[in-house]
C-alpha cells in the first residue's frame, strides 16, 4: 500500500471517530439531536456548493466544499450506525459491488466500442437490479423527490424513454409543442406563475398517466419492455381521458 493510501485511510479514520465524538454524550449537543432527516437539507446544500466550486474552477473552494459534503455524508452514515440501519462497512461495500456489476466492460468480459454502448449497457444493468429488487418496483422509485423541477422532469421523462416512450421525430415533439401553446394561450391568464411550482404539477400529472399506463399493460399481462409505442399511447389517451371525467 502506498504511503499516501495509508495516510488517506488514517484521515478517514480521524474524521469518522471525530463525529462519534460530536455524537457521544459527553460530546456536542446540537450534534445529539440531529435526525437523519435534518441531515438531507445539509447534504443538498453542500452539494449544491460542490458543483458552485466546480462552475467557478476554484480548486481551493472545491477542497473545502468536498470536505464539508463528506462530513455530511460520514455524519448520516453514523446515524445509520446508531439506528443498526447499517454500517460504514455496508455503505462502501455496496458502492463497490454496485460499480463492479456496472462496468462489466472493465471487471468482466463485455466487449464495448463507445461510451453510448457503455450507457446503453448501464441502463440495462438498472432495469435488471430493479427486477432483483422488486419485480413490482416502479419504475421511478429511484428519483429523488427533492430533486429541482427541471431536473426531476427530465429524469422521469428519459427513464420513459428508454421503454420505447418517446417520441420518433423530432418534428412529432415539434408538432407537440404547437399544440401545448395554443392549449397555453387559451388558458393564460393575467397572474404570476410559479415555475418550479408549475413544472412539479405536470411532473406529477405525467407520473399519474404512465401509472395507468403501466398498470393496464400488467393486467394484460404485457411488460413495459414488450409494449410498443402505439399501445402505450393508445393507454396514455384513455388516462387523459379518464382525468375528463
Amino acid at each position: 500500500m502506498k504511503k499516501d493510501d495509508n495516510k488517506n485511510l488514517t484521515k478517514l479514520k480521524e474524521l469518522t471517530e471525530l463525529i462519534k465524538k460530536l455524537r457521544a454524550p459527553d460530546g456536542c449537543p446540537w450534534d445529539q439531536q440531529q435526525k437523519k432527516e435534518d441531515i438531507s437539507k445539509y447534504i443538498l446544500e453542500e452539494a449544491y456548493e460542490v458543483a458552485d466550486s466546480l462552475a467557478k474552477e476554484n480548486p481551493q473552494a472545491l477542497k473545502e466544499e468536498l470536505g464539508d459534503l463528506l462530513f455530511q455524508i460520514l455524519f448520516l452514515t453514523e446515524i445509520g450506525t446508531e439506528l443498526e440501519l447499517f454500517s460504514l462497512s455496508d455503505v462502501l461495500d455496496g458502492i463497490i459491488k454496485k460499480m463492479i456489476r456496472r462496468h462489466p466492460h472493465v471487471f468482466g468480459d463485455t466487449k464495448v466500442s463507445s461510451v453510448h454502448e457503455v450507457k446503453e449497457n448501464w441502463q440495462q444493468i438498472k432495469k435488471k437490479e430493479r427486477g432483483i429488487k422488486n419485480d413490482k418496483q416502479n419504475i421511478f422509485d429511484n428519483v429523488p423527490l427533492s430533486f429541482p423541477a427541471l431536473k426531476r422532469a427530465q429524469k422521469i421523462t428519459s427513464i420513459a424513454a428508454t421503454y420505447g416512450f418517446d417520441w420518433p421525430k423530432i418534428q412529432d415533439v415539434m408538432k407537440k409543442l404547437k399544440e401545448e401553446i395554443k392549449e397555453f394561450n387559451a388558458a393564460i391568464k393575467k397572474r404570476q406563475v410559479d415555475a418550479e411550482t408549475a413544472l412539479s404539477k405536470v411532473t406529477n400529472k405525467f407520473l399519474q398517466r404512465f401509472s395507468y399506463v403501466t398498470a393496464k399493460l400488467s393486467a394484460s399481462g404485457i411488460s413495459l419492455e414488450k409494449a410498443t409505442l402505439t399501445q402505450m399511447d393508445a393507454l396514455w389517451n384513455e388516462a387523459k381521458i379518464k382525468e375528463l371525467e
